[in-house]
C-alpha cells in the first residue's frame, strides 16, 4: 500500500468519524508559528473540564474552587505529548537534574477580545512565549498564543508586548488553580520565569518529538491495521 493510499484512508476515516481531539487533529503545517489548538475551557465555565485521554471526550475534572475563573480559553495543542525531550529542556533552563514533561498535551492559553462561550472547539493560534511552570519534577509548561487575525491580540508577536497585567493574571491562575481552600499542604507548583516566542518555539518542537517518539505518526499507525 503507498503513502497515496494509506492518506487517502486517513481522510476517510476523518470524513466518517469524530476525530480524536489529541491523536486525529493536526498539529497544523506551519508549526511551531501557527498551531492548531483544541479549547477544553473558556473563562466563563465555573468547572474545570479536560480530555479524557482515552475517548476524547471532554469530563469534569473539577469545579473551579474559587471564584478567579480560566483568564483565557485554555486547552492543548494536538499531537504533542510532554516527556524526555520537554523535560530535558526545563531541566537546562533552570538547571535541575531529573526533569521530565508531565505526560500530558502541551497545555495553551489562547489571548482574544472575543468571548467564547463553549469549549470542545478547535482554533488556529499564534504562540507568542510562555510560563515556565515546575510541578514538583514535571515541566508543566504553558504556551500563551494570540488567535489568528484577533483584531486586538492578534498584532502581538511576543509576549513581552503584551500588557503585563495580563501576564500577571495567568501567572496568578495557574499557580492558584490547584488549590484546596485550607488544606495543610499547599501545592508545588511554581513558575520560574516568563519566556517568550521563540523559547516556546522550541518547546512546541520538543512536544511533537516526544509525541511522535511516544505514539508514532499517524499515518505509520494506519500502516498497522490495513
Amino acid at each position: 500500500m503507498t503513502e497515496k493510499d494509506i492518506a487517502m484512508i486517513a481522510e476517510i476515516f476523518g470524513t466518517l468519524y469524530k476525530p480524536h481531539p489529541w491523536h486525529g487533529l493536526p498539529i497544523g503545517n506551519e508549526f511551531p508559528e501557527i498551531v492548531n489548538v483544541y479549547i477544553e475551557i473558556v473563562p466563563t465555565d465555573t468547572m474545570k473540564y479536560e480530555m479524557d485521554k482515552r475517548t476524547g471526550h471532554l469530563k469534569i475534572d473539577r469545579p473551579q474552587r474559587f471564584s478567579n475563573f480560566c483568564p483565557a480559553p485554555y486547552g492543548f495543542i494536538p499531537q504533542t505529548f510532554c516527556d524526555e525531550k520537554v523535560g530535558e529542556f526545563c531541566g537546562l533552563k533552570i538547571n535541575r537534574k531529573g526533569m521530565k514533561g508531565d505526560g500530558d498535551p502541551l497545555d495553551i492559553c489562547v489571548l482574544t477580545e472575543k468571548d467564547l462561550n463553549q469549549g470542545g472547539i478547535t482554533l488556529t493560534a499564534n504562540p507568542i512565549g510562555g510560563l515556565r511552570m515546575i510541578d514538583g519534577d514535571e515541566a508543566d509548561d504553558k504556551i500563551i498564543a494570540v488567535l489568528k487575525d484577533d483584531a486586538v491580540y492578534g498584532r502581538y508577536q511576543d509576549i513581552s508586548e503584551c500588557p503585563p497585567q495580563v501576564v500577571e493574571r495567568l501567572k496568578h491562575y495557574f499557580l492558584t488553580y490547584k488549590e484546596i481552600p485550607n488544606a495543610l499542604k499547599k501545592t508545588k507548583t511554581q513558575i520560574t520565569d516568563v519566556y517568550g516566542r521563540f523559547e516556546a518555539f522550541e518547546i512546541i518542537n520538543r512536544s511533537y518529538s516526544d509525541y511522535i517518539n511516544k505514539f508514532g505518526k499517524v499515518h505509520e499507525l494506519l500502516k498497522n491495521i490495513t
